[in-house]
This record gives C-alpha cells, structure tokens and sequence, in this order.
C-alpha cells in the first residue's frame, strides 16, 4: 500500500504581525509538525510587518528542514506587497507570488 501524503491548510485572517506571530508561529510549526504539506493560505492578510515576514521566513526555513513542503497560496496584496518588497520572491517560489512580480516588472518597462 502506498504512502498517502499529509496535506493541512491554514487560514491566517486579519493581522500577521508582532502582535499575531507567537501564536501563529505554533500553528505553523503544528501544521509542519503533523503533516507532509502544509497549506497557508494568505487571501484575508490584513496587514502584515517584518514580524510577519519573518514568520514566513522561519516557516519555509523549517519545512525545508523538516523535509516538508509548505506551500503559501492566493496572497492578499499587503503580503504580495511586502514580499516583492523584500526581493523574497524567489526565496518562496509560489507560483502567485512569481505572477505578480512579472506583472510589477512588465509595468516598470
């Protein structure tokens, strides 16, 4: 019998922020924790600041160590701002994320 890989998703909603990150960080460690692919889903980011970003960071950090994948999806415009921002893109390599900074590229032509 094969193997059935784990797959989780996280809503995160409102704030992604130093006030958020504590306890986000353990849902996220969790979520790897627990299962082969996490999800996070991103489309109701509010806001979001360094904190956040590093939170992210530290949350792909760790499924790469781990040997997990984790997967960021449909990015509110605050996170795709501030990871275009931050030249992270590539670092994240989410298929949405690497849209949006070709379109920012092209308008910049």
């Amino acid at each position: 019998m094969a193997n059935k890989t784990q797959r989780a998703c996280i809503a995160v909603k409102g704030e992604l922020t130093i006030y958020t990150v504590t306890e986000l960080k353990d849902k996220f460690l969790g979520g790897l924790l627990m299962n082969d692919e996490l999800e996070l889903d991103l489309s109701e980011v509010s806001e979001i600041d360094g904190a956040g970003l590093q939170l992210l960071v530290m949350a792909k950090q760790g499924a790469m160590a781990l040997e997990k994948t984790l997967f960021m999806i449909s990015h509110s415009p605050v996170v795709a701002e501030l990871i275009d921002l931050s030249g992270l893109s590539g670092f994240f390599g989410d298929p949405l994320l690497m849209a949006h900074q070709s379109k920012l590229e092209g308008e910049s032509s």
